[in-house]
């Protein structure tokens, strides 16, 4: 059933939709709103690319980079480059155009790249997690057990997965309904939504906890070993700050969207487009703050990024520059 919208159509597509929905709230500019906010995504957009090139071009730079766990970084680096290169303009373009009032052809492609990028994104996010899971719960097999073939395949499953997804959309896409579709079209949207966030949320959070209390146990242990407890009062709000910021920062941008997208699922109540695409854009600026929560806060990252920024390295080879 076609959504009726309560607009002419022939009027809807001659005007900017943008402004037929700021004018909604009464604003008597709504180009100059639309301006500023096409600014807004604009610069979202750049400093996503920008800032996930710095991570990209040091990785492959530094040979002091070049270990199993930066390799995830640098596979989630690219992911989230491609989504500030291509979802984010394609977002800019059709969020709020025609993508709120009709399926065409460049809405599907839009949805399909926002679809299998953010998901990949966040199957490396759990990859990490489960890299950073050894390093800190069992740091004497970390080695063995964490290798360059584990992350080839960590980073085939996270890039093969969302193209199973996407594929498996496609395929739903082109089934046709004749009678009753309610139990397809919802199982395929609780699939959908189990596969690229509930349960990549559940796994992540059962990692983190486990990372927390294992620091928390090793942090007492050393301080029932020395005599002054600073360092390991400073060690454990380190520790309990990274995980705050590391799931905090992803339940933020990503958890209202898939709340939004769930519980309309579970109704019949049409899904309001504004707000949808507003929860959508606060999902995919998860990309834009990855180099800052992987990369910002190593400083190893920064001294390479200072060199890069400056321009430094192309003045001679630094690849085996010691990074503090």
């Amino acid at each position: 059933m076609e959504l009726e919208i309560g607009v002419n159509k022939s009027t809807l597509f001659n005007v900017n939709p943008c402004s037929k929905i700021v004018s909604y709230t009464h604003t008597e500019s709504p180009y100059i709103v639309c301006g500023l906010f096409d600014i807004f995504l604009g610069t979202l957009s750049a400093v996503t690319v920008c800032g996930n090139l710095l991570v990209i071009i040091a990785i492959i730079y530094f040979k002091q980079l070049h270990t199993p766990t930066n390799g995830l970084i640098l596979s989630l680096a690219v992911v989230d480059l491609l989504v500030g290169a291509l979802v984010f303009p394609l977002t800019m373009e059709f969020s709020l155009s025609s993508c709120l009032y009709q399926e065409s052809l460049f809405c599907k492609v839009r949805s399909g790249f926002d679809i299998s990028l953010s998901t990949c994104s966040v199957l490396h996010l759990c990859c990490i997690a489960v890299d950073r899971y050894y390093a800190v719960c069992q740091p004497l097999t970390y080695k063995s057990k964490i290798n360059g073939g584990i992350i080839g395949v960590m980073v085939l499953v996270s890039w093969g997965g969302p193209g199973v997804v996407a594929i498996g959309l496609v395929g739903l896409n082109r089934v046709k309904c004749v009678h009753n579709c309610f139990f397809a079209i919802f199982l395929g949207k609780v699939l959908l939504i189990l596969i690229t966030f509930y349960l990549p949320l559940i796994i992540m959070l059962c990692i983190y906890l486990k990372i927390f209390l294992v620091a928390q146990k090793q942090a007492h242990s050393i301080q029932n070993s020395t005599s002054s407890g600073a360092r390991v009062t400073k060690t454990e709000r380190k520790a309990t700050r990274t995980l705050a910021i590391v799931m905090g920062v992803f339940l933020v941008c990503w958890l209202p969207s898939f709340l939004c997208t769930t519980i309309f699922s579970f109704s019949n109540v049409a899904q309001p487009g504004v707000l949808v695409e507003i929860l959508n854009w606060l999902a995919l600026s998860n990309s834009m703050l990855n180099p800052f929560i992987y990369a910002f806060f190593y400083s190893w990252f920064r001294s390479a990024f200072r060199m890069i920024i400056t321009g430094k390295i192309i003045s001679g080879d630094f690849t085996d520059s010691k990074l503090l």
